[in-house]
């Protein structure tokens, strides 16, 4: 076989390298000018970007939206106290403890505040730190003898600005001495009189009952804050407050009003907390206040202690949680 044979002859079982087409791009046809359609096509479409919604707040534990609590003004002077009376005719729903921590806050806020033990077991005195076998004179003193003068009897706390008018077991002789007083319902009312045009808040921690010392504390308050356990049967004795107030209202006090319900011992893990604080709300509307105080060890901790808990645990959840409650309180019923 020759090389021509090999390399040259055209062969009809392949293709010779001369078959190939040449690498050679064709020549791209000349570009025409851009006419005006052209250029309206090459432009970006306008579109409109969506808004986009506002946000909401955020939903806090009683199923509402969180408000935005402003920062109390600062007082230039004290007086013209509202009077507060912390009443729940159920025993252990944190009355004491709400009137001890409430005040603390208060107080932080620049408050003159003076807190009322009414109730004979002396819990309120107990907790901030007194003992009530060695007081020589307490509120039992103010409502039965006449010579004695409110300045006597209240006593300063741990805290600045905060005053206690203390009470222990002698009180109770007070609720059947005062069934044979003239204008019973009024005696505690004439006697925090003076104290009035020197406190910016009154705070008066009631007894677990409706008898006359509650009574006495509804006609001198101008208002009631109804500390609630979240729970069942909690829920059930309010209903039974509520007509008492009403009474009060009716006959002894027509400024009485109520300034709030507040949830307490809340844990939210529960199922059954959520639904007594559901209940709560639709019973009792924009009554029941935003702050909801959750259950902690420290609130116990603090009143073995004798102090508040925004003293004892100043950065605790619980502490922060009453410094919420005093912002709308005075938001809701002092500033306003």
């Amino acid at each position: 076989m020759t090389a021509h044979g090999t390399f040259g002859s055209s062969s009809p079982t392949g293709s010779t390298a001369d078959a190939m087409p040449p690498l050679v791009h064709a020549p791209a046809p000349p570009s025409s000018p851009l006419t005006g359609d052209d250029l309206l096509v090459s432009e970006p479409l306008p579109f409109e970007r969506p808004i986009a919604a506002a946000a909401t707040p955020p939903l806090g534990p009683t199923g509402r939206p969180l408000p935005q609590i402003p920062e109390p003004a600062p007082v230039s002077e004290h007086g013209n106290a509202r009077v507060v009376s912390m009443c729940n005719q159920k025993g252990g729903v944190g009355k004491t403890t709400t009137t001890i921590n409430l005040g603390a806050s208060l107080a932080e806020l620049g408050r003159k505040v003076l807190l009322v033990d009414f109730d004979p077991q002396g819990s309120l005195s107990v907790g901030l730190g007194l003992n009530p076998h060695e007081m020589d004179l307490t509120i039992y003193n103010l409502l039965m003898q006449r010579d004695v003068d409110i300045h006597d009897v209240i006593v300063p706390t741990v805290v600045e600005g905060m005053d206690l008018l203390p009470s222990n077991i002698d009180l109770s002789a007070a609720e059947v001495q005062l069934v044979h007083e003239v204008a019973r319902e009024q005696t505690l009312q004439r006697v925090l009189g003076p104290a009035i045009a020197e406190y910016d808040v009154i705070l008066i921690d009631c007894q677990p009952s409706l008898g006359l010392l509650t009574v006495n504390a509804l006609t001198a308050s101008d208002g009631v804050i109804v500390p609630l356990e979240c729970e069942y049967f909690a829920l059930r004795g309010v209903a039974l407050l509520k007509t008492t107030i009403d009474k009060v209202r009716e006959r002894l006090n027509p400024k009485l009003e109520i300034d709030g319900v507040l949830g307490t011992m809340y844990d939210g893990r529960t199922l059954h907390s959520r639904e007594v604080m559901e209940r709560l709300v639709q019973a009792w509307g924009d009554k029941v206040f935003h702050t909801v105080i959750r259950r902690t060890v420290k609130f116990s901790d603090s009143t073995v202690a004798g102090e508040p808990i925004t003293t004892y645990a100043a950065s605790s959840a619980g502490a922060d949680s009453y410094r919420q409650l005093a912002k709308e309180v005075l938001a809701r019923c002092l500033d306003g």
